[in-house]
């Protein structure tokens, strides 16, 4: 019999914004069917609940034919989500969830199960930053020859690509913000994307390792990342994403202080260059910035108040902060809408 498996309304209401994604939405009932049978699982979801999902596909809580508990993630197919089951099979559940079986054609996975309800943003934050850098440690492993690793983007890559997307961008939704804040972002995509193309220093590196894509397993038993979003370069890459985290903790005597010890303390705990994560967090964030203004289509209108501008708000006061001059417009750290 087919189950009949709800699907959250936040997926639908994201994926209804093109044909194309129509149909996915519409055969996703189908892809879920499809995958229990062929993997002999059965849905462990409690009656009345709907699945997990985030921005990229659902996650349903399933039991393996010998009652072990899991999940079967189906994703939206892009450039991203074919990449990740080929990252967790290189992590091997080394400081990752455990990847069990999976589907490129569905872009279907069976993944371990995790405790939703025990990531790193509940976590003491001391501890969490501990645990972040020993997950950092984990997955930073040197790329292979090997099939898959030519599919991955370079970071040097990204930041080529910025340094003519970034201002073009900026003149397209009416010069947003500060002229010298898209300069020094694209001071880094030139200086550290050069410097980048040459490194030796190129690790796998999770692009979206915030505190809530870290869970904890079964038992206490550790840690794991999901949703890795991989690319190729420098690990301090990776130490931006917990900058937008987590912001209403820091002190409010001098939260600008704050963030920029929080940056190193998160490098000294995976063994990081500040410096190098500084930079890449400013051109990250200003890249985050334009985009959240983008999708949203609200040019030059980043003190409106809405959630949008809130979002862009967010990931410039942290560029900002880190360049060394927090813009002065933006609200205080405290009233910055949080994740």
């Amino acid at each position: 019999m087919t189950a009949v498996i709800p699907i959250p309304a936040d997926l639908r209401r994201r994926y209804a914004t093109s044909s194309v994604r129509r149909t996915w939405l519409a055969s996703l009932p189908g892809l879920l069917d499809a995958s229990l049978q062929r993997w002999n699982l059965t849905v462990d979801l409690p009656s009345g609940l709907e699945p997990w999902n985030g921005r990229t596909g659902i996650v349903l809580p399933v039991k393996a034919d010998d009652g072990t508990p899991a999940v079967l993630k189906v994703a939206y197919p892009s450039a991203e989500t074919r990449l990740e089951p080929l990252a967790l099979q290189w992590w091997a559940g080394h400081g990752a969830v455990r990847l069990l079986h999976h589907n490129a054609g569905d872009c279907a996975m069976v993944l371990e199960r995790l405790d939703a309800f025990r990531s790193l943003q509940v976590c003491d934050l001391n501890s969490a930053v501990e645990i972040w850098g020993g997950i950092v440690r984990l997955l930073s492993i040197v790329p292979k020859l090997e099939p898959g690793w030519s599919g991955l983007s370079h970071i040097a890559d990204t930041a080529e690509r910025w340094s003519d997307d970034l201002p073009a961008d900026w003149d397209e939704l009416g010069r947003p913000f500060d002229r010298w804040l898209l300069e020094a972002a694209l001071e880094v995509c030139q200086t550290r994307g050069a410097v980048g193309r040459r490194s030796s220093r190129d690790v796998l590196v999770h692009s979206d390792l915030h505190f809530m894509n870290i869970l904890g397993r079964p038992a206490n038993a550790g840690y794991a990342a999901i949703d890795p979003q991989p690319t190729v370069g420098e690990a301090e890459f990776a130490v931006a994403p917990c900058l937008w985290n987590r912001i209403p903790e820091l002190s409010r005597a001098d939260p600008q202080a704050a963030l920029r010890q929080r940056c190193a303390d998160l490098c000294a705990a995976a063994g990081l260059d500040y410096e190098i994560a500084r930079q890449w967090t400013i051109a990250r964030e200003v890249d985050n910035a334009l985009c959240y203004l983008a999708d949203r289509a609200q040019p030059g209108s980043i003190s409106s108040g809405s959630a949008a501008s809130g979002d862009a708000q967010r990931s410039l006061w942290v560029a900002s902060t880190l360049a060394g001059r927090t813009l002065s417009w933006l609200p205080a750290a405290h009233e910055l809408k949080t994740l």
